[in-house]
């Protein structure tokens, strides 16, 4: 892309000024501005521009002018902020952080005071809610539309006629569908709740930001008039990445063939060159909105006039090109990747192979299938502590080093296994932090603080390094628990009501009232307990009690209190290197984050950030499966001393994608790991899942055709078809999440799988994507090995 901005500016195309290039984090578009800036600073230098350019005018405008490079989001935020009030949206209003859009909905939905039948608990009704608004923003999509389709789904469904040999009533897989089209429609108050809330607080998420940017260019031509004035030389980096509200903005604002643009440069000879970059095959975000259909859509989204063509030009699809070489993998590496992206290609992605670049080296590819996790772990830990140490006996940095795991749930154990080998870690994002030692020791803590039936946490605390309560005295604890949940004499029950085995199996009354926190707190008679571990609970009891008196302080101030007063920062930092500390450090950020998001709320409401809400929202982060956005990564070496040093990073593939490393390991390619097993269905089944009619990719989603089904068997197997269909389209986001996986490796790439997991009664086993990559390997040159 910088490239291309040179060519153009050398040219006499356009100045550097007229220059807009959008992509998707702060950090990129960053790189991407230096990148043109560093282009243009030679370009200024180079005598060729003299020959170019005799008058000097152009050097000097190459000197002078600043392009503009901007994530999409902030350059939608600047339209609103400049033309809002044309539809009219507060060209005023505050951006909320991930953090503050879901304290706001969380706030939304536990003051509701209408009935909603569910028995979903309110943070996972937080996250429907704010979902569904997220995916009726993206695809411009209205609250009556979803509940008239609703209406139509349960009428059509609910109304056929049963089959020859049906039962009466529907299936209990069409109830459920059934049931998944009412609750949705019944969330829409939420959402709509949502919406006022937002609007009366004067603040915008990154969905409405987008969404009303794409309805202001496409509902006001002069906008666009505006922008293409502005901006001759447009650069749109991670094509495959954008989503339909993106889609329709960057079209009404730069496609020459929209009526708005003809009339508004009739014959100027003055075209806005739009230029996208993106891989089809790294296409994995559709979970999140992105459509896999907008990058091969462009050619005819932003086509050219065409050249044979008169006065009044017809138009042609844009120019596509291809960049195969990569400057990133081996040889090795890439025969791999090529051979997964294959069927890719098969399907109808016109894509050729990549080659690498001219002299590169080779790198070195293992295979591995194991008998059981454990070995897998053992295995993946000694090869990159093996690397490791090798670096470091040559007097050399060792290796940029990650693993990339398709499922959360898997970091904490691969992270154990590295640390085993004395390798530093970090485990990478919200949902990772959450399962580091001294991180859940302290969410742990705080859960006890505000919460006197968080047996599970006290079980944590009082097990773990610091408290080393024995097996004994801890089942002294839980005696003494009971103990102070029984029912109390004279209470009011009966002795028949006792005797009733019925009322006795029940979770009554007392259940509510006591639990392990109250036995901390009223331990019972000294001689039940071994003399340390009496006088360790007893400890732990006062300073929670401590702690409870301080629970209305500042959220900031509190967490740190937990964090001193049970030592956790001491221990911390008894570790080797600094990324103990560090990993407290990024909780203490992501604490203050959820406080400050709080600060308008607390204005508009009189509420604010409480312990309880927060606990929530770690909840949340934790259940999700990818953890909540990850924000922007780094690889160790670019994070620098100051967050650690050179150390091995364990994250999603889905974090991984634009970053790469020396060593790249790739555990767990096993049967419903990787590819994952069907967590969820499509929109049927999904609730925050918007149905296709209501999409704007739609022309590209499997369609569904009830209309034409005569009775509720025929409604059944085109629901079941439908549902496939989707489920094909989710292997195929999985093979594209595998190839960018592959595709992070610079030298040293190991896939591994294993046969037992810790826990089932039938083995896993190797997915087909293993077997792929088993195969290939062992048909391939040297460099590529299998361990069997």
């Amino acid at each position: 892309m910088a490239a291309r901005v040179v060519w153009l500016v050398a040219n006499g195309l356009v100045a550097p000024e007229q220059v807009l290039g959008l992509t998707f984090t702060r950090k990129a578009a960053g790189q991407l501005a230096d990148r043109i800036r560093q282009r243009l600073r030679r370009l200024a230098a180079s005598p060729l521009l003299d020959e170019l350019d005799p008058s000097g005018e152009r050097r000097l405008a190459v000197r002078v002018g600043e392009p503009t490079v901007s994530t999409y989001h902030a350059y939608a935020g600047r339209l609103l902020g400049e033309h809002g009030l044309r539809l009219p949206l507060d060209p005023g209003a505050r951006l909320l952080s991930e953090t503050a859009s879901w304290q706001l909905a969380h706030r939304v939905v536990a003051t509701w005071t209408a009935d909603l039948d569910t028995d979903k608990v309110p943070a996972t009704i937080t996250a429907h809610v704010q979902a569904l608004a997220g995916e009726l923003g993206e695809h411009l999509a209205s609250p009556d539309g979803l509940r008239a389709h609703a209406e139509w789904f349960c009428r059509v469904a609910e109304s056929a006629p049963r089959a020859k040999g049906q039962s009466a009533a529907p299936s209990g897989k069409l109830r459920d569908r059934i049931a998944a089209q009412r609750f949705r429609a019944a969330l829409l108050p939420l959402v709509e709740a949502l919406a006022e809330r937002k609007r009366r607080q004067r603040v915008v998420d990154f969905a409405d930001q987008m969404a009303g940017a794409a309805r202001l260019a496409d509902e006001h031509p002069e906008v666009g008039a505006a922008e293409r004035q502005a901006f001759r030389a447009v650069l749109l980096d991670e094509y495959q990445d954008t989503g339909h509200a993106q889609r329709v903005l960057l079209r009404a604002l730069f496609a020459a063939d929209t009526p708005a643009a003809r009339e508004a440069t009739p014959d100027t000879g003055r075209p806005t060159f739009v230029t996208a970059v993106g891989d089809p095959f790294q296409s994995i975000y559709g979970w999140r909105g992105a459509s896999a259909a907008n990058l091969p859509r462009f050619t005819t989204d932003f086509p050219r006039p065409d050249p044979a063509g008169g006065r009044v030009p017809g138009w042609v699809a844009a120019a596509r090109h291809e960049l195969l070489t990569s400057f990133r993998n081996p040889p090795e590496v890439l025969a791999l990747a090529n051979a997964v992206a294959e069927p890719l290609r098969r399907a109808g992605i016109p894509v050729a192979e990549l080659r690498p670049r001219p002299g590169a080296e080779p790198g070195r590819v293992r295979v591995a299938l194991h008998d059981d996790v454990d070995a897998e772990r053992a295995w993946l830990a000694d090869a990159v502590a093996d690397r490791w140490r090798a670096a470091l006996d040559a007097g050399a940095e060792p290796p940029t080093s990650a693993v990339l795991v398709r499922r959360r749930a898997d970091m904490a154990e691969l992270a154990a296994a590295l640390r085993a080998r004395d390798l530093p870690v970090e485990v990478v994002g919200l949902g990772g932090l959450l399962d580091e030692p001294e991180v859940r020791d302290l969410v742990s803590a705080l859960r006890l603080v505000v919460d006197p039936l968080a047996g599970a946490a006290a079980v944590r605390l009082l097990t773990g390094a610091r408290w080393r309560v024995g097996g004994a005295d801890l089942a002294a604890l839980w005696r003494r628990a009971r103990e102070l949940a029984a029912p109390v004499a004279g209470s009011g029950a009966t002795a028949g009501a006792a005797a009733d085995p019925v009322a006795a199996a029940l979770p009554g009354e007392g259940s509510e009232r006591a639990g392990l926190v109250d036995a901390l707190d009223d331990p019972g008679p000294s001689a039940r307990y071994s003399t340390a571990g009496y006088a360790r609970i007893r400890t732990l009891a006062r300073e929670l009690a401590d702690l409870r008196r301080r629970v209305t302080a500042p959220l900031v101030d509190l967490v740190a209190d937990v964090e001193r007063t049970l030592l956790l920062d001491v221990e911390a930092a008894s570790r080797p290197g600094p990324v103990g500390r560090a990993h407290l450090d990024a909780f203490a950020d992501v604490v203050a984050d959820f406080a400050a998001g709080s600060v308008g709320a607390a204005a508009a409401e009189g509420g604010g950030a409480t312990a309880t809400a927060l606990l929530a929202y770690l909840e949340t982060a934790e259940e999700a499966e990818d953890g909540l956005a990850p924000g922007e990564v780094d690889t160790a070496w670019q994070a620098g001393p100051a967050s650690g040093g050179a150390r091995v990073q364990v994250l999603t593939v889905h974090a991984a994608k634009g970053l790469e490393w020396e060593l790249v390991v790739v555990p767990h390619v096993v049967d419903k790991v990787f590819p994952a097993a069907k967590r969820a269905g499509s929109w049927l089944s999904t609730v925050p899942s918007l149905p296709v009619p209501l999409r704007g990719d739609r022309a590209d989603l499997p369609h569904l055709q009830l209309d034409a089904c005569t009775d509720r068997k025929e409604v059944a197997d085109a629901l079941d078809a439908h549902e496939a269909a989707f489920d094909e389209r989710r292997l195929v986001e999985e093979r594209r999440l595998f190839y960018v996986a592959l595709t992070r490796a610079e030298h040293t790439l190991l896939v591994s799988g294993h046969w037992w997991g810790e826990t089932g009664a039938a083995p896993r086993g190797p997915s087909d994507l293993l077997d792929e990559v088993g195969a290939l390997a062992q048909g391939a040159p040297e460099g590529l090995v299998v361990d069997r």
